[in-house]
């Protein structure tokens, strides 16, 4: 049987470090903008849904044809997860009869991405038979790991130090999106569950837009 894949872009009004970072203009065009375009040009994405609470940016998917969702504010304050407002927006679908099997979960705060990212990764999702599956990047360097009382741990043997080349391949989890079976998530209530597959993008399309210092960044890496 076929998936009807759907996205759903979370992107609430508040942001501590950038004020309404999500219509903050990238090149002439919203941060949240990007991401729907993403989504919009995908060829196997069937419907692209905007939850937000806040009315301009709402207003703003209208203007792009997508479809919106208001977001009430208990799922869209500094506490609340992206799950909890992944769930109001499926129970929202669910209630307007909206029939669909995998959600495609862009983060708008990544405005890079190849152009065939999104459905090259929906194909890896479907032939690996996969329940979840994440974005990232590798990383290949020396890494220490965490502070356990107050002392450095390394995750490597700093004694028997290895040329760069030869260090195992670590996965950065980069955020730019999620893509998992609607059924299991909503029994999960966890972005990440079962069959867990990933995604590799080149580290140029792993910076997300968090604090001002981002911006030069990714404005240049747009260009």
């Amino acid at each position: 049987m076929k998936k009807k894949i759907i996205a759903i872009i979370l992107a609430r009004k508040g942001s501590k470090s950038i004020k309404n970072k999500n219509l903050l203009k990238i090149n002439n065009k919203p941060l949240i903008g990007w991401t729907i375009d993403h989504c919009k040009k995908s060829k196997l994405i069937s419907q692209v849904w905007l939850s937000s609470d806040s009315q301009s940016i709402l207003n703003y998917g209208v203007k792009k044809k997508i479809n919106i969702i208001k977001r009430p504010l208990k799922f869209a304050n500094d506490k609340a997860s992206s799950e909890s407002a992944w769930i109001h927006a499926v129970k929202y679908l669910e209630e307007k009869k909206i029939k669909f099997d995998t959600i495609v979960a862009p983060q708008a705060t990544s405005p890079i991405r190849g152009k065939s990212d999104l459905d090259n990764a929906i194909k890896v999702f479907i032939s690996k038979k996969y329940d979840s599956l994440f974005s990232c990047s590798v990383i290949k360097d020396f890494l220490y790991g965490k502070k356990i009382d107050k002392k450095l741990i390394p995750n490597y043997d700093y004694k028997n130090r290895k040329p760069r080349q030869l260090i195992d391949p670590l996965l950065l989890e980069n955020g730019s999106f999620f893509i998992f079976d609607k059924e299991k998530f909503m029994n999960f209530k966890c972005r990440m569950f079962g069959n867990i597959g990933h995604f590799i993008q080149d580290s140029s399309k792993s910076f997300q837009l968090d604090e001002p210092d981002d911006l030069y960044i990714i404005k240049k890496l747009i260009k």
